[in-house]
């Protein structure tokens, strides 16, 4: 019997496998996280998205802006950046060091820390089976695709432990402190699976809002035009063809996606292409030829006008500065 097709995560028209291809970690930064209070640690780093697991003990992350949350063992949070944070033992704790971009340690005052935290592979703080323990997984750069669905997230949320339960946390506690030839694609899928574990149980709560297009994948019609355009995005597709497609009048069409996704087909057709384009740009060598083929245009000259008028710059800009 022949395999069945392997098809791209990312085009499957389901947001959560997505994640795979969205932000997805590449030469992501974990690390074991151990102390015993009082303990306070700053992050200035502006990455896009951390993730920290506790383990063993409690700890506050305390945003410069928004509401603080107290972590307890099992528990998680999600900080989505740039903005600076505090975790600590408690609120009131003055911070020990200060993490910049770059995972560049300093003191307070500035001086370089020069590994004097370091406590082994991976492992960080005052000692390795200190009180208080935790995962952190920060993703180093967010792409735009990932960013259609972690727009919607607050920049700070937590999932408490009767919420949620990680069937991860053995695998990350046995892997973070590997030192073995492939270990960072190892790490950097773990960390994958444990955003999507999370953002999986955040939207699947009863007062969640997720965002709009997110919500309209169970609209019967929305839904399939969503999974269509997802999946084949380089189809010359029109309001006619996708209204016929679902089986409706364009007019109904138009009106229904537009109220449910809350912009007309065609401009979040021409947005999904633009992200898509944007990440290979990024993450590939394609020519931008190839690049405008693959996403739905003509030529590259209508690709760059249209990446031009809604990212500000061109294709070409765009893949220098992300380098």
């Amino acid at each position: 019997m022949d395999a069945p097709p392997r098809s791209n995560a990312l085009t499957r028209g389901d947001p959560l496998a997505g994640l795979l291809e969205g932000p997805r970690a590449r030469g992501a930064f974990m690390i074991r996280a151990c102390f015993d209070p009082p303990w306070a640690v700053r992050v200035e780093d502006r990455a896009p998205l951390t993730v920290m697991l506790m383990v063993r003990g409690d700890a506050w992350i305390v945003p410069d802006a928004g509401e603080r949350v107290r972590l307890r063992a099992g528990e998680l949070a999600i900080a989505r950046g740039p903005g600076p944070y505090t975790c600590a033992d408690d609120p009131g704790t003055v911070p020990q060091a200060v993490i910049l971009p770059g995972a560049e340690c300093r003191y307070p005052d500035g001086r370089p820390l020069n590994g004097s935290m370091d406590i082994g592979v991976r492992s960080w703080g005052d000692r390795a089976d200190g009180s208080t323990m935790m995962v952190i997984g920060t993703y180093l750069v967010q792409n735009e695709i990932g960013g259609r669905l972690l727009d919607a997230l607050p920049p700070l949320l937590s999932l408490t432990s009767d919420r949620w339960r990680c069937p991860l946390t053995p695998v990350l506690m046995e892997e973070v402190v590997r030192d073995e030839p492939g270990q960072e694609v190892v790490l950097d899928r773990l960390l994958d699976l444990l955003v999507i574990a999370a953002l999986r149980a955040w939207f699947a709560r009863p007062e969640a809002e997720p965002p709009a297009w997110y919500a309209a994948l169970a609209d019967p019609v929305v839904g399939r035009i969503l999974r269509l355009v997802q999946d084949d995005p380089a189809h010359p597709w029109t309001v006619a063809s996708l209204a016929g497609k679902a089986g409706v009048s364009r007019a109904a069409l138009a009106r229904r996606f537009t109220d449910l996704v809350g912009e007309p087909p065609m401009t979040y057709l021409t947005g999904w292409r633009l992200a898509l384009a944007a990440d290979r740009l990024r993450d590939s060598d394609d020519t931008l030829d190839a690049i405008a083929r693959q996403v739905g245009y003509g030529s590259s000259f209508s690709l760059s006008s249209a990446f031009k008028r809604v990212y500000g710059v061109s294709p070409q800009e765009h893949r220098t500065r992300a380098a």
